[in-house]
């Protein structure tokens, strides 16, 4: 249950709480660039899903056996091309190199995928699917799940594929808002300064401070999930320092009024 806690906290904070274009602001190329349409919008959002889902789980396993110091992986085969046993691998250097392999080529499966079964979505995207590969929501979600990966007490596959899919689905509720409010606007007479991209970034903050109010959640849901653990050395421990704390202070009553009886009447009592 726990487990099950520990991902949907991912989830609705990559999703909501901290929506990687509307609380980082990254992404924000292809946000501004195919929002005009609300279909457009949303097969862009489901490409970017299919593309951060996919480079988060492959990042996740590089770093893993790969990349991070002592990875089991590079480890042993450096240790086996050595000869030493104790060696250890550290190729952390490589990391962003590697993510922006993995990005580029999932980015170019999802092309020809979408090139072969949908032309029409295809032309409509033009140069921005190609674009994906530069998206720097993704690169981003591959150095967060970078940033919590450890060989003993980080990150697992099932919590490096809840970030990537649900920053992927918050991707898309960002754009598709965007471009409804987009489509709306055709219909309204925008003054002559705030036409284009200043009307259009304007509506991506009044959605930056809407997504603002869903600052919190995550923590009180996170109380509700996944509960703090209270062992019984810990329970037992409470009780001793309560039983002690009680017994100081009544050595100290008892204290305070022997001290008043053993105290020399005065002339106002007399």
């Amino acid at each position: 249950m726990e487990y099950v806690g520990e991902l949907i906290l991912i989830a609705v904070g990559a999703a909501v709480v901290n929506n990687f274009l509307l609380h980082y602001f990254v992404g924000v190329c292809p946000f501004l660039g195919v929002s005009r349409r609300v279909d457009m919008a949303f097969g862009m959002g489901c490409a970017v899903t299919f593309v951060i889902t996919v480079a988060g789980a492959l990042s996740w396993v590089f770093t893993y056996y790969i990349l991070q110091e002592n990875a089991p992986l590079a480890t042993w085969i450096y240790q086996k091309c050595s000869g030493d046993p104790t060696a250890k691998s550290n190729l952390s250097i490589l990391n962003y190199l590697i993510y922006i392999f993995v990005i580029a080529s999932s980015v170019q499966l999802v092309e020809m995928y979408v090139r072969k079964f949908f032309p029409p979505l295809y032309q409509s995207f033009g140069f921005f699917l190609p674009l994906i590969t530069t998206n720097c929501a993704i690169l981003f979600a591959c150095l967060m799940i970078l940033k919590y990966v450890d060989g003993t007490t980080g990150w697992g596959i099932g919590q490096a594929l809840t970030l990537s899919f649900f920053a992927g689905i918050g991707f898309t509720i960002a754009i598709v808002l965007m471009a409804g409010i987009r489509e709306e606007l055709e219909l309204c007479d925008v003054p002559k300064p705030f036409r284009g991209a200043g009307i259009t970034l304007l509506i991506a903050g009044i959605l930056a401070m809407a997504f603002m109010a869903f600052t919190g959640v995550d923590k009180q849901l996170g109380k509700i999930l996944v509960p703090p653990k209270q062992t019984t050395e810990t329970t037992v421990s409470d009780e001793k320092t309560a039983g002690k704390s009680k017994d100081a202070s009544t050595l100290v009553m008892n204290k305070t009024k022997d001290s008043i009886k053993k105290r020399p009447s005065t002339w106002m009592e007399q």
